[in-house]
């Protein structure tokens, strides 16, 4: 078996991260390579985000998973949002039961995982164990550093300020060891 490989997809805010991972789920599905995970769409309206979902990529359940503060207040809260722990030990559920697999996809790793010991904690240590074929990992670019000195990255796809000109997801596809 070849050695596992993680990709990083990093960006600004709505760059395109998100759609990116969802786009790569369907191609995986369609394929049929066995794909677990998270992924966390944003909830918009009047064209301004004002929740965040999260979504197993494996049986499409989904859940909200935060709201701006101002909205609501919760126990774990970053500068922007409130998340409802409901949500995120739901997804921590789905993060323990997401090995062995051939694609994994994490969209976000954020301040919560990496400066807190908080949010995705099972996805911490999925990514530790190595059991899987393919990482996909959403990281915040300020944190991408943090990341490469704890696992050993593969590849680095930043789409900040480029969104047209990064590489398309069939070519992301085609990269991946499947």
């Amino acid at each position: 078996m070849n050695e596992p490989q993680i990709i990083v997809i990093t960006g600004d805010l709505e760059s395109g991260k998100t759609s990116l991972c969802l786009d790569i789920t369907r191609l995986a599905k369609e394929s049929g390579i066995k794909i677990t995970g998270l992924v966390s769409p944003g909830v918009f309206e009047a064209g301004s985000k004002k929740a965040i979902d999260v979504q197993d990529v494996l049986t499409g359940e989904r859940r909200r998973l935060a709201e701006l503060k101002e909205q609501v207040k919760t126990n774990l809260e970053t500068k922007r949002w409130s998340f409802f722990s409901e949500a995120v030990s739901w997804g921590n559920n789905v993060l323990r039961a997401a090995l062995p697999t051939e694609l994994l996809i994490i969209d976000e790793l954020g301040p919560l995982e990496f400066n807190r010991a908080q949010g995705w904690v099972n996805a911490i240590d999925a990514i530790d164990s190595g059991e899987f074929q393919t990482a996909l990992l959403v990281i915040r670019p300020s944190l991408v550093q943090q990341a490469s000195r704890r696992w050993k990255i593969t590849r680095i796809i930043d789409l900040s300020g480029i969104g047209h000109l990064s590489p398309s997801c069939r070519e992301l596809w085609e990269s991946f060891n499947f």
